[in-house]
């Protein structure tokens, strides 16, 4: 979405060329932020097949260089620019899994959410789609990995059994509470409550090298000047926030829509099969807002006080000191991750 209008707003070197290492916005801000997440989460880029991809990052690489073909127009760079960042993982160059790009996050979600929120009734239901849901989040986790911080393959599994295991824990028992102490309505939130829940367990144990190793800090240059996993604890914060916000309207109001349909209209009530289509239907459009918006919440680059390090984290604030000559900045920064 936005790649037409996004055109104009790329900021050129000259008058026929442009830095394509850039970030077509301002990331500083939050409305930057938005407009390069539609532009990089857009559905429809998951349509791409292999070959596509490997010629966009082949003219972007050759347009690097200033060796790409005769005639190639602008705005051929700017789609080969937009498709490589949505499928090739900014750190290592390896194409990523189709299933755990961004921007199948719309169609991949919108299908197991809408689901989830339709088929909650059995503990087997239950336990089922939480199973698969957990499934989609660890291929969507590994992909968007640190490469920085490899996982084993012990480690990966750990995190992936222990999220299926919170999400099923925490859906069987709320729903068993729930059924004592209140109507079926408060139900419908069983499924938000368990994906929740697994936010918290999947994303750290996911990132658990970061935690426990640390993430690089860098000056307002992109140089090194030490590690910090006060940062990496910041930054996982951030991540785990942004996909309850990501998946909150969508689970949220859809039960409370249903609802209110239910109690205005006995076609709705009779015709259960049409539930899940129109909750599948409805959760789509809430992840075609919210997966940018999500992402756009906290600065992919995000900033950290250095008083705050020399806080809670010495040795890193030493470190700075050592790298920095002892012209200590305000903040550093690190990446934290999608």
């Amino acid at each position: 979405m936005l790649f037409f209008l996004s055109i104009k707003s790329f900021h050129f070197q000259s008058e026929t060329r442009f830095n394509i290492d850039a970030a077509p916005w301002d990331l500083r801000t939050f409305k930057g932020r938005l407009k390069y997440f539609f532009w990089i989460t857009d559905p429809r880029l998951c349509l791409a097949d292999d070959k596509t991809l490997e010629e966009a990052k082949n003219l972007r690489n050759l347009y690097r260089l200033g060796q790409e073909p005769q005639g190639t127009k602008l705005t051929d760079v700017i789609r080969a620019k937009q498709l490589y960042e949505s499928a090739f993982h900014p750190d290592t160059g390896e194409k990523q899994n189709v299933f755990g790009r961004m921007c199948f996050q719309m169609p991949g979600g919108m299908a197991i959410t809408g689901v989830m929120l339709s088929f909650y009734r059995t503990n087997t239901a239950v336990v089922f789609w939480q199973w698969v849901n957990q499934s989609f989040n660890a291929v969507v986790n590994y992909t968007n990995r640190n490469a920085n911080s490899p996982l084993t393959e012990v480690q990966m599994g750990t995190a992936y059994c222990s999220a299926t295991v919170a999400a099923c824990f925490t859906a069987i028992k709320l729903k068993s509470f729930l059924a004592k102490q209140s109507g079926p309505f408060l139900q419908r939130y069983v499924p938000f409550a368990a994906v929740a829940a697994a936010n918290c367990v999947n994303i750290p144990l996911m990132r658990q090298n970061e935690i426990t190793k640390g993430v690089d800090i860098l000056d307002e240059n992109g140089n090194k000047v030490g590690i910090s996993k006060v940062a990496a604890v910041k930054g996982i914060s951030q991540v785990i926030l942004s996909r309850i916000i990501m998946c909150a309207p969508g689970m949220v109001l859809l039960p409370v829509i249903m609802e209110s349909l239910c109690t205005k209209s006995s076609w709705i009530v009779r015709n259960t099969w049409f539930h899940a289509p129109f909750q599948t239907f409805g959760v789509g459009c809430f992840l075609l807002v919210m997966v940018p918006t999500a992402c756009a919440i906290f600065p992919q680059l995000s900033a950290i006080k250095v008083a705050t390090l020399q806080k809670l984290e010495p040795n890193a604030y030493e470190e700075i000191v050592k790298a920095t000559g002892g012209q200590i900045p305000y903040v550093v920064y690190y990446n934290k991750g999608l």
